[in-house]
């Protein structure tokens, strides 16, 4: 089992090493990002994937990028930023690579760059991890109250795979086996990608919680008849006002939570929050090739000549969601905008 998803090779100098998720669940196996355009291929073909990781992967690839030519800071960064548009932690990365790297000599740059693309790896597994500690509690209460194990429900994959340790939606799942709390996860498959099935399923496995595959259609049927007690998911992007973009499937999920009356919780650490963004319809929704719905395994599974839309994620309302959860503590959308601001 890797214990992060993206590190420095130790055997090769410049060169990245990530956890290669078109890969699992069939095998555990590791790419290698020699240079800035296996950096932005690994992002954009889903290598790695999650709002964290892809900003921390892109941190990475500006750091190749100064390796191989220190003076192309503005190509490198308009090469990583066109690779996936939604998740906002892939702007705030390049952001604050280009006001750390801007002002040095270029000779200064490689280092440089490589020590920030590891210190951003750090900061990721600590807000991750304080994550887990700010929404344990919640689940310790309702096992307080139950006695019984906590069911959680999740939506795609908001684990350690999409972050750098410990996940976003998983880190207070992991927190609470960590610490006896007995927990169930319903996984949703989360097609057309499969990411829940896949890579969920698979990091809850290896970490011995104890957890249920679920066609994404069957989450209204668990709401309904009160086999959920959370609904616990990550984000993309999380607008000023508390609207969240996250992946397709997500909007549903929270209304069918409030009409059952189970709370719907987002965890994201304070780079998925973009101050920059009122609502969520200014929110741009990643659009991937219809092939991903048309196909099953690289056979078709619709008659000739169907059409396809595959919008990659969707909006759920401020409204509908009860909680945030973030590396500075749980919020409520009221809050958002003074804690932004702070």
């Amino acid at each position: 089992m890797f214990e992060r998803t993206i590190w420095w090779a130790a055997d090769e100098a410049s060169t990245v090493v990530v956890v290669d998720q078109t890969r699992l669940p069939h095998e555990a196996a590791v790419a290698r990002w020699r240079c800035l355009d296996d950096a932005a291929a690994g992002i954009r073909t889903m290598q790695v994937r999650g709002a964290p990781l892809i900003g921390v992967a892109a941190a990475h690839g500006l750091a190749l990028a100064m390796h191989d030519d220190p003076r192309s800071l503005d190509g490198a960064i308009e090469l990583l930023a066109a690779t996936r548009p939604t998740a906002v932690n892939l702007r705030w990365a390049l952001e604050r690579g280009r006001a750390v790297l801007e002002p040095l000599a270029p000779d200064d740059r490689p280092e440089v760059a490589r020590r920030l693309s590891t210190e951003m790896a750090d900061e990721d597994a600590d807000a991750c991890r304080a994550i887990g500690e700010a929404g344990v509690g919640l689940l310790a209460d309702v096992h307080e109250r139950t006695a019984r194990p906590v069911q959680v429900l999740t939506h795609c994959n908001a684990g350690w795979l999409a972050c750098v340790e410990w996940g976003t939606a998983t880190a207070p799942v992991y927190v609470a086996h960590e610490r006896g709390i007995p927990v169930h996860v319903w996984v949703s498959e989360t097609r057309p990608r499969n990411q829940g099935a896949a890579l969920t399923a698979w990091e809850l496995g290896h970490r011995g919680v104890p957890h249920t595959l679920v066609v994404d259609n069957a989450a209204g049927h668990l709401l309904r008849t009160g086999m959920v007690d959370l609904v616990v998911v990550g984000a993309d992007r999380i607008a000023r006002n508390g609207d969240v973009a996250n992946k397709i499937g997500t909007a549903l999920k929270a209304l069918a939570a409030r009409d059952a009356g189970v709370p719907f919780l987002v965890a994201a650490p304070r780079s998925t929050f973009d101050p920059q963004t009122a609502d969520g319809d200014a929110i741009p929704i990643e659009e991937r090739d219809d092939d991903e719905i048309l196909t099953v395994n690289g056979r078709p599974i619709a008659p000739p000549g169907t059409r396809a839309r595959n919008w990659a994620f969707d909006v759920t309302a401020a409204r509908l969601v009860d909680r945030y959860v973030t590396d500075r503590g749980v919020l409520e959308a009221s809050e958002i905008t003074g804690w932004l601001r702070g």
